[in-house]
């Protein structure tokens, strides 16, 4: 199957696919979402564009797990912005977490607690509690390039479907 963007050899439904990823993933992964493969070397965004199509640039998302603190208490959330915009972590994050502080999860307590490879990590399969956040950007995207929660592979879907993923808020100034 070709996939919709960029320069796949082979594109298939990720559901076909689950054993290639990790348990949360391939748990929750529907018809809709196709899996390519791809060099585990190249999956830094830039790379990866400069590898399999440079027009992924403009249809590629990244994820990023964020901490949001007040007191004691600590709100693990995910955000997902095109990967030509980062992630508002000290305004529009902090604000929706009601955190007093925000920052980026530590490498290991965003690994550990999704299951997920550290740059391979996806909105899709998170933990059932966490807030997802989502640029506007994102979901008026047709096809977004995400990670697969392994370094090796890459899920394409439809940019709507992310915002209809459990706990998914779409929320503007998200990405700037």
């Amino acid at each position: 199957m070709r996939a919709p963007i960029g320069d796949f050899d082979d594109a298939q439904p990720a559901t076909d696919r689950r054993e290639l990823l990790p348990p949360p993933v391939a748990a929750a992964v529907t018809a809709e979402m196709l899996h390519v493969d791809s060099d585990p070397e190249k999956a830094d965004t830039a790379v990866f564009a400069a590898t399999y199509g440079e027009g992924l640039l403009e249809a590629s998302a990244n994820c990023v797990v964020v901490a949001g603190k007040r007191g004691q208490d600590v709100t693990l959330a995910a955000c997902v912005v095109l990967s030509a915009t980062r992630v508002d972590v000290n305004g529009a994050v902090r604000r929706h977490l009601g955190a007093r502080k925000a920052s980026f999860a530590a490498m290991e307590t965003a690994t550990g607690e999704t299951g997920m490879e550290y740059g391979g990590i996806t909105p899709v399969g998170l933990p059932a509690h966490w807030p997802l956040l989502i640029d506007p950007a994102v979901p008026a995207t047709p096809w977004v390039l995400i990670g697969s929660g392994a370094r090796r592979g890459k899920l394409i879907v439809p940019g709507k479907l992310l915002a209809d993923l459990p706990n998914a808020v779409v929320l503007e100034g998200l990405g700037v």
